[in-house]
């Protein structure tokens, strides 16, 4: 019997609900990557180490059991999104809103060349300008494409599922920033993701609270008055 004012433990077999989780998963690495080069848009593919990072990291992801798989139609995404799929048996969802941020003139260009060109657009948008950066997309309209898809995916979840979303870097960063309802002018501040990393998500009281960014290995719990 339960104290007056006490909690009933979980059933055996159980745990609390923890609420869905979006797990957003950044590709494999590409030679344009190696090269520091601006990819945007640009179809590129994976190199053999980035096949290899796709293959590790879904090992590790699979184990997170998730419930749908979602991913950009470029192809360093759905070649990372498709090592996933063959080990849960889940079909990948290919949308082209998962895209990378276009950016005009800068695509092909290597840091060092759109810096030299480009310096005063470059150094407004590390301000947090809205920038078109080589006339392409802003920040804000990438968010606008991608963030709806993420949540529309996240909807069809099961209670406490997982969904696995499998993009590029500036489109993740943007999406988090979205989700998160940080300013526009705020989502520098979230770090970039290294090849084949991830950011978790999980639903909150208050709505989506960033878990894990940037991560190699698999989430802990948190244990601490934070939680």
């Amino acid at each position: 019997m339960t104290a007056p004012g006490a909690e009933a433990a979980p059933a055996a077999g159980r745990t609390p609900g923890r609420g869905r989780r979006v797990i957003l998963w950044r590709h494999g690495q590409t030679l344009w990557n190696v090269e520091r080069r601006f990819q945007g848009t640009t179809d590129v593919p994976l190199t053999e180490t980035g096949v290899a990072q796709a293959r590790r990291s879904a090992r590790l992801l699979a184990s997170l059991k998730p419930d749908a798989i979602v991913a950009s139609d470029l192809q360093r995404a759905a070649n990372t999104a498709a090592e996933l799929a063959a080990l849960t048996g889940l079909e990948v969802t290919h949308d082209e809103a998962l895209r990378e941020t276009y950016a005009g003139v800068w695509q092909g260009l290597t840091h060092d060349e759109i810096v030299a060109r480009f310096g005063d657009e470059y150094t407004a948008w590390k301000r947090g300008e809205p920038v078109r950066r080589g006339g392409g997309e802003l920040e804000s309209e990438v968010a606008d494409r991608a963030a709806p898809v993420v949540l529309r995916h996240a909807e069809k979840l099961p209670e406490d599922g997982t969904l696995l979303v499998v993009s590029h870097g500036g489109t993740i960063r943007t999406t988090i920033g979205r989700l998160l309802g940080l300013e526009a002018h705020n989502w520098e501040s979230l770090g970039g993701l290294s090849n084949c990393c991830w950011s978790v998500l999980g639903e909150g009281a208050r709505g989506w609270r960033l878990l894990e960014h940037n991560a190699g290995t698999l989430p802990e719990p948190v244990l601490g008055d934070d939680d």
